[in-house]
């Protein structure tokens, strides 16, 4: 298990915060995922999924993923 954390761009409302969160959390390997609209950040628990995974799957819902 690993956890890290995002930053998150493009979230400007708790509607947002909860698109990324399903976003996350339909990725195979991810257990738990916490998004801070007002840090701007996403916690994720996962089994060592590879970044550009859930990057891509950020993407997909309209915002933007990134290592801190």
């Amino acid at each position: 298990m690993s956890i890290k954390t995002y930053a998150v761009e493009g979230m400007t409302c708790m509607h947002c915060v909860h698109h990324v969160t399903e976003a996350l959390k339909e990725v195979e390997g991810v257990k738990d995922v916490k998004v801070s609209l007002a840090e701007k950040t996403a916690l994720v628990n996962s089994d060592g999924v590879q970044f550009t995974v859930l990057q891509h799957a950020v993407a997909e819902a309209g915002y933007t993923l990134s290592e801190k």
